[in-house]
């Protein structure tokens, strides 16, 4: 029995709006509660019937109905509702661009959040907790005692630098000294700098070696903020109660409260261009809502507006025990440098359980993630699917993750990327936040309510 169709999307495509965005993915979401709160009247569209696009959580029969049609999930599994799992799994840094974000916007009124127990390395083919703190630092078992000790002088001399002090520059100029120069300074050992490098400074890969230091001293400083953000935490890493799939819905409800209008399922709707190939408007159902310019995911758009810039291999692991060794934690994070597995780029183990009212009581979900690099991009997953123990149910997808080629002055259309390998969200909001600006002109000030906050 379907429901009527309410009047509503056709009043709403009758009128003209500042923008349409296309697709209610993460980074459309984002974008459509940024315009709308900076004044722009929105209309914001999706084919499907659901919110987040490629970056959705699904519900156990939605994840079936998604890899294997046709057949039904195993009863040992649970009630299909008990389960939110992400598409495009990703934990958030507690000081990081998105909770920035989450807290201009005021949008941490419609989400719960809970802290990520671990953050962990893998080095000579063990797994090892990324240190928190001074203490952790002191047991690891990632470098003997005179190294700690050097990585600690290190650590003093990131926290305490500031760009606008030159008496924390120790004589350095970080804007041209290369990162790889900044570790030989401090004497730090090869793998001291491969975790610093990946698993703290958060880099997918060793070109930022021969780049300038000061970005890598800034993300390491980000990091060690973020483990300090919230008492009590073990690690870096937020994540919402109920999956990633609340992060869309939420910037959706912002965008309604600015008046914003929205419409799911509309399996037809194409991007309307006038004579002289401008976005003009949003057309379904044989009707058109206009508007002076288009966001939306590259899927909207004529494949000639975006390329390739490569592919992700993602496997998603269904489990009844944590991923071993790393404290029975119920969500971790495990970054496995490229230099460890013989890669070009790095690897991504994520893990999250019922404790975050993802999965049903007990199970545990399991993501490996890696950028594609040979013709079997499930036999790249091997080393990290090595490191989960006993898999109940696995599913594989590969994606290829689009950027856009066009010019957005010239035709009015403003495309997100696709999500890339990395299991943090950083990349994903530096991409909306450019958006942003080549959208209205000017940067989007993060400041102003953090200070108020706090």
């Amino acid at each position: 029995h379907q429901p009527a169709r309410s009047l509503l999307p056709r009043l709403a495509m009758d009128e003209s709006y500042d923008v349409c965005v296309c697709g209610t993915g993460l980074k459309e979401c984002i974008l459509s509660g940024l315009l709308s709160v900076a004044g722009m009247k929105v209309l914001h569209l999706d084919r499907n019937g659901y919110y987040g696009g490629e970056s959705a959580s699904l519900s156990l029969s939605q994840l079936y109905e998604k890899f294997r049609p046709g057949s039904a999930p195993s009863e040992t599994l649970g009630a299909s509702r008990d389960w939110n799992v992400d598409l495009v799994p990703k934990f958030m840094m507690a000081n990081g661009l998105l909770v920035k974000v989450l807290v201009h916007t005021e949008v941490t009124r419609y989400l719960e959040f809970k802290a990520v127990d671990g953050s962990y390395v893998l080095q000579k083919g063990k797994v090892h907790k990324v240190p928190a703190n001074d203490m952790e630092a002191l047991r690891s078992g990632l470098m003997g005692l005179f190294e700690k000790r050097r990585m600690r002088n290190y650590l003093l001399y990131v926290m305490d630098y500031n760009e606008k002090d030159p008496k924390t520059w120790k004589g350095m100029d970080l804007t041209r000294m290369p990162m790889s120069e900044l570790y030989k300074y401090w004497g730090l050992a090869e793998d001291t700098i491969d975790f610093l490098g990946h698993a703290v400074a958060l880099h997918s890969s060793d070109n930022y070696l021969a780049q300038p230091a000061l970005a890598t001293v800034k993300k390491t400083k980000l990091y060690y903020e973020s483990v300090v953000r919230f008492e009590e935490t073990n690690s870096p890493y937020i994540y919402p109660l109920y999956g990633l799939g609340e992060l869309p819905q939420a910037f959706a409800r912002l965008s309604a409260v600015y008046g914003g209008t929205y419409m799911l399922n509309q399996p037809g709707m194409t991007v309307a261009y006038d004579a002289s190939g401008k976005a003009c408007g949003v057309t379904s159902e044989g009707s058109t809502a206009a508007c002076k310019f288009v966001v939306g995911d590259p899927s909207y758009f004529a494949p000639e507006k975006t390329r390739v810039s490569h592919k992700v291999v993602r496997a998603i692991c269904f489990m009844n025990h944590p991923i071993p060794n790393t404290g029975d934690s119920h969500s971790v994070q495990i970054i496995m440098p490229q230099r460890q597995t013989g890669r070009k780029s790095d690897m991504y183990v994520f893990c999250c359980s019922y404790a975050h009212n993802v999965a049903s009581k007990g199970k545990f979900i399991a993501f490996v993630c890696a950028t594609v690099e040979t013709d079997d991009p499930v036999a790249e997953l091997r080393p990290a699917l090595a490191l989960l123990g006993p898999v109940e149910e696995q599913f594989f997808d590969i994606s290829e993750v689009r950027e856009p080629v066009n010019d957005p002055s010239a035709d009015g259309c403003f495309i997100t990327k696709g999500y890339d390998a990395t299991t943090h969200f950083e990349s994903t909001v530096v991409d909306c936040l450019e958006l942003y600006k080549k959208i209205t002109g000017k940067e989007l000030d993060l400041t102003e309510k953090e200070l108020t906050q706090q």
